[in-house]
């Protein structure tokens, strides 16, 4: 989100030169500049010692593919508790271990996303009221399920497959 006016005073904005920055929106009152801002979210692959994953279908998210567990990150949170907060909420299970993999920017909702490896020893899926449904399925089988090559979803399965099981 670009901002237009000031949150905290309401003035119009000017652009500004701030340093390496470049033009930024900035308010001549309150004398500060206001960066462009996005969301960020976590994405986990939770996985188990038998090489499964989880896959959801929430039917707000699409009727057409599987996803996995997301969401935001609230406010004075970091992603690793977000993590383990929407694993524990989503699908009722808690993980043991948690490995980042990487951050992925997703265009079509302008958020960044925090990609993690989580493990669990359970077994049993307890789903939350936004998740229509989840289950464990083999890993290769989960790249047929989730978003085409490219998607974020499918870019952590993928990476879960080729990386050596000792690093995980």
């Amino acid at each position: 989100m670009r901002f237009t006016y000031c949150p905290d005073c309401g003035k119009k904005l000017i652009e500004k030169l701030i340093g390496d920055e470049g033009n930024v929106p900035y308010c001549e009152d309150c004398k500060r500049p206001l960066f462009d801002m996005f969301s960020s979210c976590v994405i986990i692959l939770v996985t188990n010692d038998d090489g499964q994953v989880v896959v959801l279908r929430q039917n707000y998210i699409s009727t057409q593919y599987y996803n996995l567990v997301s969401g935001y990150i609230q406010p004075k949170e970091t992603a690793e508790e977000t993590a383990y907060r929407e694993v524990q909420e989503e699908i009722g299970v808690k993980l043991f271990s948690l490995d980042f993999v990487g951050t992925f920017w997703f265009d079509k909702k302008d958020m960044l996303m925090i990609a993690f490896i989580g493990k669990t020893d359970d077994k049993e899926l307890t789903l939350s009221g936004e998740v229509d449904e989840a289950k464990w399925i083999d890993a290769k089988q989960a790249l047929n399920m989730v978003h085409p090559k490219g998607s974020v979803s499918y870019t952590l399965i993928e990476h879960f497959i080729n990386t050596p099981k000792q690093k995980i």
